[in-house]
């Protein structure tokens, strides 16, 4: 009897971690990773540094290549093969490979075909234009900056890809200008947290633009990209970065019958099943369950790609794993400044139908006598139940660890009363003696008119 065949669609973070996890689960399993793509396991989250040079060579961001996966893993992996439909009704693939096409039967199959590129502008495939979303484009940017040496970046998108990019620009020592099409940068902010952001971009000479639309985009061969904005202002360029955000690659699913939720993304329950029986769907193409609105949400983060694909390669496999959801964690550096959020902010509270109080803290990152950095935290509780309902930090150090700590109690869904009374390290190198974090949470106490 011949065995059973896994066949995984899309071959990086999700993919290969759902592809070793059934492989680990089931040795006699085959399984097989198409990949459209020349690379499979790499650091996407490292993108940005390999544009600006920190990390020195791209090899240094792949974690495994596909030589490995075969020969070490058993893992059948097929780079430069392409899926371009699936037929589940008999169990098959149509793939795409060059000039060929062949059809792949499989038993089980795992949807892991990750996020596109949010916006679609006319001109996006001009010359001049590039975006940060894989390693492939990475490196066409990084070519094209060591090889024609602009001068001026233009980034469309502030969210933290795009001041990624910015900051791997004014690395190379080009004017850039950020182009955002909302009121603030980074996704869901708080302002307060903000300012502080949009103060160190401006230290380091990044101009940003709010409530920029870009319309379109001009290229020459030889001239400079004209980027045609919002009320009719043409802006020049030598160099231009699309990286306003992602949305689910879900197309292929959605014509073979796979559900879609509200955000356009793949639905699944906590298996990582799909609608469909024997299709599994884990990371940027899928929709997570967020614990603390307790409803879905869209989220492409590479931690929950691995999660989630650890977990649809052991059900398919045969076992009985399961994703329980994220809070929505996120850190990034902007120059020296750690950024830090984790659940609702005050404006996505009210949104998902809290009543939601808001307290920030200005505090430092050492005891005072050592000369601690500034850091600012802001905590978000219900009013009603006192629930912790998200928070931010943002400072040149401590920003990045203390999030971790409100990830946890977000997790453990604790409130405000019980957060106040953990149990948190305390050392002058490493903070105050009384945490920022715990300040805040006194302070909404006192707001809220109850005792600790």
């Amino acid at each position: 009897m011949p065995a059973e065949r896994l066949v995984i669609i899309g071959g990086n973070a999700a993919g290969m971690s759902a592809a070793s996890r059934a492989r680990r689960l089931n040795p006699q399993l085959e399984v097989v990773v198409l990949e459209k793509g020349e690379y499979v396991s790499y650091g996407t989250c490292g993108l940005a540094y390999l544009v600006s040079g920190l990390v020195p060579r791209p090899d240094d961001l792949v974690v495994y290549t596909p030589d490995y996966f075969r020969t070490r893993r058993g893992i059948d992996v097929r780079t430069g093969h392409e899926a371009t439909e699936i037929l589940p009704g008999q169990k098959q693939v149509a793939v795409r490979t060059g000039e060929d096409t062949y059809a792949l039967k499989y038993d089980k199959l795992i949807l892991t075909s990750g996020g596109a590129p949010a916006e679609t502008i006319p001109g996006a495939q001009g010359p001049h234009v590039f975006t940060c979303n894989d390693l492939a484009g990475a490196l066409a940017l990084r070519h094209f900056l060591e090889e024609r040496g602009p001068k001026r970046g233009l980034v469309v998108g502030g969210g933290y890809i795009g001041l990624e990019v910015a900051e791997a620009l004014r690395r190379r020592n080009l004017e850039v200008t950020v182009l955002e099409r909302s009121a603030s940068l980074l996704e869901d902010i708080e302002p307060e947290i903000g300012e502080w952001v949009n103060e160190r971009l401006a230290r380091h000479g990044v101009r940003a633009e709010f409530n920029a639309t870009v319309s379109s985009i001009e290229s020459g061969r030889s001239g400079p990209a004209s980027v045609l904005v919002t009320n009719e202002r043409a802006l020049t360029a030598d160099v231009v970065v699309l990286a306003a955000g992602l949305v689910p690659r879900a197309e292929l699913g959605a014509r073979a019958g796979v559900e879609l939720g509200s955000s356009g993304a793949i639905r699944t329950d906590n298996r990582q099943q799909t609608n469909l029986p024997s299709i599994y769907a884990a990371g940027d193409c899928t929709e997570s369950w967020h614990l603390v609105t307790g409803g879905p949400a869209y989220v492409p983060l590479g931690t929950t790609a691995n999660k989630q694909g650890r977990v649809a390669g052991e059900n398919a496999a045969g076992g009985n794993a399961t994703f329980p959801g994220l809070v929505g964690t996120l850190v990034t550096k902007v120059f020296e400044l750690e950024v830090g959020k984790t659940g609702l902010s005050e404006a996505s509270a009210r949104a998902a139908g809290f009543s939601p109080l808001g307290v920030a803290v200005d505090s430092f990152s050492q005891a005072k006598y050592l000369a601690g950095k500034p850091l600012r935290a802001k905590l978000v509780v219900d009013r009603a139940s006192g629930q912790l309902l998200g928070g931010q930090l943002a400072g040149e150090e401590g920003a990045a660890r203390r999030v971790d700590v409100l990830a946890t109690a977000l997790t453990a869904r604790m409130t405000v009363a019980e957060f106040v009374h953990l149990d948190l390290g305390y050392a002058p190198p490493y903070g105050p003696v009384y945490d920022p974090l715990l300040v805040a949470a006194w302070e909404a106490l006192k707001k809220l008119g109850r005792r600790r």
